[in-house]
């Protein structure tokens, strides 16, 4: 977790060096929740990358291991149970909004095989790939989850979830982050109380600082501002990567 009041300060700080310009906790609020999901979403884009490299390098190996812990903040334990938390919808179940990737779903302790729209109606009308109890399968359509294990299936692709024990493990999407303060007289004073910190591992606070520096540089019109802050970041990419 990377404290709000900490990266306020710091972006404030660089922000009215030589007079540059001054962010609003409302500012600064929109700009930390953007660059806190720009953070997040890479770490998929990253991940897939490193496990893309030949061989057994230590380096991207190492890269790997703490892309993974990062994304293990956000990871729910697998066994929330699909037909206790989420809406009943026809035969299937609306994933709430703050699910971000599926993990995993398991009906009755059988892993389920996750397939495309079509493929899903492809496999489960075939005598040959049909699905069963010990080979279930399911997909989401739009925010609907569809499990079918081959039983009491009612010839749209639809099953009877009653009684049957369908759990989930998946990646939740970050909470908003939030600056909250009092107003005295010009400036304001971190208020706890309403706040919220980020998300994100301990180590991405520098990360944040820039990319919350580069939407501001947009947002108060100084150039000078996301150049430095975007050389900053660029900089942090490249040693990653090495």
């Amino acid at each position: 977790m990377v404290s709000i009041d900490t990266v306020y300060q710091k972006v404030q700080a660089i922000a009215n060096k030589e007079q540059r310009g001054y962010i609003t906790p409302l500012e600064f609020n929109l700009f930390a929740n953007q660059a806190q999901l720009d953070i997040f979403e890479q770490y998929f884009y990253d991940l897939n990358q490193f496990r893309r490299v030949n061989g057994n390098d230590t380096v991207y190996g190492d890269m790997v291991d703490f892309l993974e812990e990062k994304i293990d903040i956000f990871r729910a334990a697998i066994g929330q149970s699909i037909t206790s938390n989420f809406t009943v919808v026809g035969n299937g179940y609306r994933l709430p909004s703050y699910i971000y990737r599926i993990d995993q779903v398991r009906i009755n302790d059988k892993q389920c095989q996750r397939l495309t729209g079509k493929k899903y109606n492809l496999v489960r009308t075939s005598p040959l790939t049909k699905p069963t109890p010990a080979r279930p399968i399911f997909t989401i359509r739009e925010d609907v989850i569809l499990v079918n294990d081959g039983v009491s299936d009612d010839g749209n692709g639809y099953v009877d979830f009653e009684e049957k024990s369908i759990n989930i493990s998946y990646i939740k999407k970050p909470t908003s982050p939030k600056w909250n303060g009092f107003n005295v007289g010009t400036s304001f004073l971190y208020n706890e109380t309403g706040s919220n910190n980020f998300d994100l591992h301990g180590s991405e606070e520098n990360k944040l600082v820039i990319k919350i520096l580069q939407l501001a540089g947009v947002s108060i019109k100084d150039p000078n501002l996301y150049q430095i802050a975007s050389a900053e970041d660029t900089k942090n990419i490249q040693q990653e990567k090495q």
